[in-house]
């Protein structure tokens, strides 16, 4: 068994965005749907599609509650990228979820066209009760057309 798993081809991939996806813009049916799924069988707030009160919001119109998600509904399914080549049983091929956490910034509204990008932040390795086990760190960015952060999602993989 190696001693390491960070290879040079995965220290090439810290700080390169990849999986870069372009939403279609949001519509306010779409966020409708969304709180009326989510919030079911209670009523949503009215801030999710309710045009007059969520006008005399702090945010002067329709919100899209923050766990929407404008790729929910794909064109095409990309295959996902895969560092070390397939996941098999061999060491340093088995991989955990290591968990997630999401910022919220600035709230996606109706007309919005939203950018993804994800990068791996951070790569290390500790020694477990496993042997070796490395923690991946992907950050995945969503942006709106003006540029303003609306979420950050940061993950941890854990392959042992």
């Amino acid at each position: 068994m190696s001693d390491t798993y960070i290879t040079a081809e995965i220290r090439e991939w810290l700080d390169v965005e990849r999986d870069l996806a372009v939403s279609p813009p949001i519509s306010e049916n779409d966020i409708r749907k969304w709180a009326i799924a989510v919030y079911w069988p209670e009523t949503p707030p009215k801030l999710y599609w309710d045009a007059d009160h969520a006008k005399k919001s702090r945010y002067g119109g329709i919100v899209a509650p923050q766990e929407f998600n404008p790729f929910a509904w794909p064109v095409e399914r990309k295959e996902a990228i895969r560092l070390g080549g397939p996941i098999g049983k061999e060491p340093g091929q088995r991989v955990l979820n290591g968990g997630s956490e999401a910022r919220y910034k600035t709230p996606m509204r109706p007309g919005d066209v939203i950018r993804s990008g994800t990068k791996l932040v951070e790569v290390y390795e500790k020694t477990g009760r496993l042997g070796v086990m490395m923690f991946l760190i992907n950050e995945t960015t969503w942006t709106n057309q003006k540029g303003e952060v609306v979420k950050v999602d940061r993950k941890t993989s854990i392959r042992y």
